[in-house]
């Protein structure tokens, strides 16, 4: 026994001696670890790629729908002022030709508030919805 053996299936330097080693014999890590990596690969283009997708398509549909908004409105102040200029006659004439603007100024002002309204009042309800507990009553 002096060959370095103690005779159980053990090499005095830490290998076993009965063959190949647990790893090679369940197909070797990196069969196991390119398959890891491929999941983690897998699972990560799911759960982050995927919402970016959705994300991305929702903020181009708001701001496709934001220039719209904003486009049209514009064309329809513009409709306000060249209504006023042209079908009131001579009501706005003289030292009165300013009024169509004033009158269109004001009409934008109202459509910005009535905007930012909307968008306080909404944001602020759904808080609250998401915030109420119920009573237990």
């Amino acid at each position: 026994m002096g060959d370095g053996h103690r005779g159980d299936g053990h090499r005095g330097d830490g290998h076993r001696g009965d063959g190949p080693g647990l790893l090679h014999r369940l197909g070797g890590l990196g069969e196991n670890g390119n398959e890891l990596a491929g999941l983690i690969v897998g699972y990560l283009k799911q759960e982050t790629l995927g919402p970016l997708r959705g994300l991305a398509r929702f903020v181009v549909f708001g701001v496709a729908g934001s220039v719209a908004l904003s486009g049209g409105t514009t064309l329809l102040l513009l409709a306000v002022l060249r209504a006023l200029q042209g079908e009131t006659g001579t009501t706005f004439s003289g030292d009165r030709s300013w009024l169509p603007y004033l009158i269109t100024a004001v009409v934008a002002l109202a459509v910005v508030a009535l905007a930012v309204w909307r968008t306080v009042s909404g944001a602020s309800r759904r808080r609250g919805a998401r915030t109420a507990a119920p009573t237990g009553r």
